[in-house]
């Protein structure tokens, strides 16, 4: 118990300026509470940490709705044309990593691993700036890990111990971004007691998070 607590609690203890890993896929595996109460408690200057920046008024496109966010680190923003004014204008910052980069990334921040080496990019502008790596005839970009402040995750179950399972495409990001954090926030559609999820089940284990999200917990 001593690990569930409110939305509005938990977001009090993100500053403004953090850099927030978001699980989702254009708002598919997004934790939908911690990203409204980041809108209403008006956390600003935000580095977000996403496969994407979702669509106006879905997901974290209402943290680019409300102006919150300074820089994106995501694999499109296709989907968002908030998203793109705010870019052209000047008022966001979007550095576009391909998606199994991006998910590679997370995982080095996780694993503790400096960076990976992927051939993706190479004799492109997205090598611009980059590290140049030749290993036996082949040359990659050396892309460095991705950690962040807070990982703010959407699970299916979580147990009272914090062990997480997940829901089929749900899970896409949110595990990744669970070992890439300093503090991690995890928002179960349920909470059940410890021992109703099959060990097998348990794919995010309690000693990674560090506060489970529910709807009207007692503080």
């Amino acid at each position: 118990m001593y690990k569930v607590n409110t939305a509005e609690e938990a977001v009090r203890r993100i500053p403004d300026g953090a850099v927030l890993m978001i699980g989702g896929f254009v708002g598919i595996g997004t934790p939908q509470d911690l990203v409204d109460e980041l809108v209403r408690q008006g956390k600003k200057d935000l580095t977000l940490i996403a496969n994407d920046t979702a669509r106006p008024n879905v997901g974290v496109g209402k943290l680019i709705d409300a102006g919150l966010v300074k820089k994106a680190i995501v694999s499109h923003i296709g989907t968002n044309p908030v998203t793109q004014k705010q870019m052209i204008s000047g008022a966001i910052e979007v550095e576009l990593v391909p998606q199994g980069t991006l998910a590679e990334r997370v995982r080095a921040g996780g694993s503790g691993l400096g960076g990976v080496l992927t051939p993706t990019g190479v004799g492109t502008d997205a090598a611009i700036g980059k590290e140049t790596i030749e290993i036996n005839g082949i040359a990659y970009l050396l892309e460095t890990a991705l950690k962040a402040d807070f990982a703010l995750i959407k699970a299916r179950s979580a147990d009272y111990s914090g062990n997480l399972r997940y829901s089929l495409t749900s899970r896409n990001f949110n595990p990744l971004m669970a070992m890439a954090a300093e503090i991690v926030i995890a928002e179960p559609d349920e909470i059940v007691p410890v021992g109703c999820i099959e060990p097998d089940a348990v794919v995010t284990p309690h000693v990674l998070v560090d506060l489970l999200i529910a709807k009207g917990a007692s503080l």
